[in-house]
């Protein structure tokens, strides 16, 4: 069973993602509040996957991510954000996500990124 990570500063979409991924049969080994915390959690934790918001305090998505890919290159790292404006979607690609979902969540497409994430990379 895939071992995922879910960031995000909202703890309903946290809640609403557990969910998804309870019945597409993953487990949530951790979750965090913000970007300082799931770099401290992917360090502890080294989980097959990261799903993580991109607007939140004291550290963005963005900046989490680098920090967390250049600690562990191979990270696979899904963002999410409200803004689907084509410059955050391609900012977080060009800084190393591998796929990108828009909130609200979509539970087939969630599902479907995750696991071509999970198979393709």
């Amino acid at each position: 069973m895939s071992r995922i990570l879910i960031v995000d500063d909202a703890k309903f979409l946290r809640e609403t993602l557990k969910k998804i991924l309870s019945n597409g049969h993953y487990s949530v080994v951790g979750e965090a509040k913000n970007g300082l915390e799931a770099v401290r959690l992917y360090k502890k934790m080294r989980p097959d996957l990261v799903i993580m918001d991109i607007t939140m305090p004291e550290m963005s998505g963005i900046d989490a991510m680098k920090e967390i890919r250049n600690e562990d290159p191979d990270a696979k790292i899904i963002m999410c954000s409200a803004i689907g404006q084509q410059r955050v979607v391609f900012e977080a690609i060009e800084a190393g996500a591998k796929d990108f979902l828009v909130k609200p969540f979509d539970e087939m497409r969630v599902l479907q990124a995750i696991k071509h994430v999970l198979n393709n990379n």
